[in-house]
């Protein structure tokens, strides 16, 4: 489980700052890194023992004000004013008291008629209707007029003055804007004349006087007429993805060139000013934009390979984020329910070959398709959830089960405004199954999002086969095994603090690497599919607004004080994500694997590393060894008993043979398999003290984890005091609980990392990696033998 910096901060969820029922963004300080002892933990260990913002929310009819530009904070006091003044003016441009106007003239010609303001509460009940519907009905106007006890008029009018208030802002925003991009048109000209008007002629160095065209000058200028070309089709992308035209006209003079009569040129420079839309989009939001350009031939080149790439990024951008909002909305028989599969919607892929073309390639024939749509309401606002898919560390902390490692590789559009509307980016990822019988998906694909309406937003995926040539052999086969077909999410904000999530998920891959058992759970999405994403969001979401309420749920132990639960959530956050990447193997660990090295079973993978300079790791050499096997049981009760410190002794040799019981416990949510504990041995004749069992579980509706790992006594005593966890030492073990697929069993993976060896050089010996394939083999066993299903 993963929360990134949330435990660093004081800040509690009911405060005003963040208000309960919606998640912010807000970003925490970390506990500062002052070096202080590390903690060794007992541990599982073989062979030798040594001694050792000013982000705020936007209003609908705010105004965009980029930062640095001086006029842009006057232009937003001016709306501001106007739209109180527009308030008072309009809101009660029909609230009349008494009769109409003619029997008021009739009674007192000289009598002007009376307004009045509407109350706030009516105010309100109109603005949350407008937001929803700025058209509304002539029903609905009927039903707003009597709970605000409003006469239907009036409602009428108050949203005809509504919508041309917010049509009047908006134009003359628009024309600020066009202001100031003309301002720097013009300055840009001036200068571009004053230039050519002092050329210097490359020979003598004095003024150039304008001779005839040199060879070289007719290939700039086929070379600058092909930029232009290449330009109009990039501003016609632009005008699709800003949702405005973006006009390439330019001064025919600054076309001219100034050349000397020997046909030598002063300097090569662009000859027509920049346009700003495009840039961002273009040059990723760099000094250099694609204009007209005259450039030496081999700069060219790279300039038009570059915002030919960008351009096709947006293309395809474009259309992955017009099939996912298609995807989002239709129904059968596009989409079709699986009885098999609990009810899960699946995409008809007949029916989908038929409406959508394909904007990643022809599939290959060894490729098999996974899509799926799940849709669920979340506790946390659109905002919220669109900055954390669009930051890499933050979606990883999201999904610490299903993203093992990944990072933005490009940021092609940073958005327009200010805002995230039209935010492009480039991204790598490896997608993870936890067991060692299902290898990691790395994926190169775009990330667009998109303000569908106001409150409601599109974030879309799709992979980049074929356009980026990838120069290492290594990522070419990694593509050929794994695609990423439109997929993402819509989210559309909910009056009660939570939002309506509609996922989709659709990729195609290459099954022969995946094992036998794994392949039905993967078809129906409880895997890698869109349930799986949907039922981890909501389980963190879930999970940090209980971690960020102020009050304390009553399981939980009163002792331990608000900086000591976040520093153990913290140590077991780390712990839980030690353990993900011990199961998988992903690139954010270096693990070698070991092969035909002493009786390994054939479903086991046994990996080791080196494990130096780690302050949360004992030094030495670190073996991980995992499996996964199916049984016929169902994956709640698996996961109960797993989980029950009671039961501990029928598995767990660290048990001493005795019953655990729970020294400290922190509600993670609402199911009382979401928490983090403390264990500690029962048994009266214990040698061993001064050990504990730190233990993390979760669980939802695609699955559950049970992680635990040997911690020391004054090591926890100082974590639950409110200290640095970054310091305490540990190997976590545990086991991951997933559904079979077919309704009739579980998928178990079952994990250990133990130190073999406490010399980082040391080699490791066949010994060792026997013991530990033994113990895998004997805890499996005896799980068998406690549940009843040795067969």
């Amino acid at each position: 489980m993963s929360f990134g910096g949330l435990f660093d901060s004081d800040l509690p969820y009911g405060s005003a700052a963040m208000p309960a029922g919606v998640l912010s963004q807000t970003r925490f300080l970390s506990n500062s890194a002052i070096p202080k002892p590390m903690f060794g933990s007992a541990g599982l260990s073989l062979g030798l023992q040594s001694n050792r913002d000013g982000k705020g929310e936007f209003s609908r009819l705010s105004v965009a004000v980029s930062a640095g530009d001086s006029r842009g904070g006057g232009e937003l006091d001016v709306l501001c004013r106007n739209k109180d003044e527009e308030n008072e003016s309009r809101s009660g441009s029909d609230n009349l008291e008494g009769g109409s106007g003619d029997d008021l003239d009739l009674e007192n010609p000289r009598k002007k008629k009376r307004y009045h303001r509407h109350t706030p509460q009516q105010i309100q009940e109109l603005e949350s209707l407008f937001k929803e519907c700025p058209h509304p009905d002539e029903k609905q106007r009927l039903e707003l007029s009597k709970r605000l006890r409003l006469e239907t008029r009036q409602v009428k009018f108050w949203f005809q003055n509504r919508r041309t208030q917010m049509k009047t802002q908006m134009e003359r925003h628009e024309n600020t804007i066009l202001r100031q991009e003309n301002d720097k048109l013009r300055a840009e000209n001036i200068s571009i004349r004053d230039a050519m008007r002092n050329a210097i002629c490359n020979n003598c160095g004095g003024a150039a006087v304008l001779g005839d065209v040199s060879l070289e000058e007719q290939h700039l200028r086929i070379e600058n007429a092909r930029l232009k070309d290449e330009l109009d089709r990039v501003c016609s992308l632009a005008g699709k993805f800003l949702g405005r035209p973006i006009s390439t006209s330019m001064p025919s003079s600054s076309l001219e060139l100034a050349v000397g009569c020997n046909g030598g040129f002063s300097s090569y420079g662009s000859l027509v000013p920049t346009f700003s839309a495009v840039s961002d989009f273009v040059s990723g939001g760099g000094s250099n934009s694609l204009g007209t350009v005259i450039t030496p031939p081999s700069r060219s080149v790279a300039v038009v390979d570059r915002s030919l790439e960008r351009s096709m990024f947006l293309e395809l951008a474009l259309s992955a984020m017009d099939e996912l909002v298609k995807l989002t909305e239709m129904g059968e028989p596009l989409w079709v329910v699986g009885g098999q599969d609990n009810g899960k919607e699946m995409l008809n892929i007949e029916q989908y070959e038929q409406l959508f073309p394909r904007c990643v390639g022809v599939k290959s024939s060894d490729f098999v398709s996974e899509a799926t749509r799940e849709t669920a309401m979340v506790i946390i606002n659109s905002l919220a959830l669109v900055e954390t898919l669009m930051d890499a560390t933050r979606w990883s902390d999201m999904f610490p089960g299903m993203i093992a490692r990944t990072t933005t590789t490009d940021i092609i559009s940073t958005g327009v405004g200010g805002t995230r509307n039209g935010s492009l980016q480039l991204m790598h990822a490896e997608l993870q199954v936890l067991s060692p019988l299902v290898p990691i998906r790395e994926v190169n694909f775009l990330r667009f999002c998109k303000q569908l309406a106001d409150g409601a937003w599109a974030v879309v995926d799709v992979s980049i086969d074929g356009i980026r040539d990838h120069n290492s052999a290594t990522s070419a086969a990694l593509a050929a095994k794994c695609r990423r077909l439109p997929s993402g999410c819509v989210v559309q904000d909910m009056p009660n603090g939570y939002s309506k999530v509609t996922w989709v998920e659709h990729a195609e891959y290459d099954e022969a690497a995946v094992h036998q058992l794994y392949r039905p759970v993967l078809r129906s999405g409880m895997a890698l599919g869109a349930q799986r994403w949907v039922a981890t969001l909501q389980r963190q979401c879930e999970c940090l607004a209980v971690l960020m309420s102020s009050s304390v749920p009553n399981r939980d132990h009163n002792s331990i004080t608000a900086a000591g639960r976040r520093s153990m959530l913290k140590l077991a956050q780390r712990m839980t994500d030690n353990f993900c990447a011990g199961v998988c193997a992903s690139s954010a660990r270096k693990w070698s694997r070991l092969r035909n090295m002493g009786s390994i079973g054939e479903d086991v993978r046994v990996m080791t590393r080196q494990s130096m300079d780690d302050p949360g790791e004992p030094p030495g050499v670190v073996l991980s060894a995992a499996t996964s096997v199916w049984l016929p049981i169902s994956p709640q009760r698996l996961f109960d008993f797993l989980r029950d410190e009671t039961l501990r002794c029928q598995w767990d040799i660290l048990s001493n043979g005795g019953p655990m019981r729970e020294m400290a416990h922190i509600a993670k949510g609402q199911d009382q398999g979401n928490a983090v504990s403390l264990l500690r041995a029962n048994a009266v004749n214990t040698n061993n003290n001064s050990m504990l069992i730190l233990q993390e579980t979760c669980t939802d509706a695609s699955g559950s984890m049970v992680v635990y790992a040997p911690v020391d006594v004054p090591a926890m005593h100082l974590v639950m005091n409110g200290g640095d966890s970054a310091y305490v030492a540990l190997l976590p073990s545990g086991f991951a609980v997933m559904p079979d697929g077919a309704g009739v069993g579980s998928l178990l993976t079952v994990a250990f990392q133990i130190l073999v060896n406490s010399l980082p050089t040391a080699k490791l010996t066949v010994e060792s990696v026997e013991t530990v394939s033994n113990l895998i083999s004997c805890t499996v066993q005896k799980i068998k033998v406690a549940l009843q299903c040795e067969s």
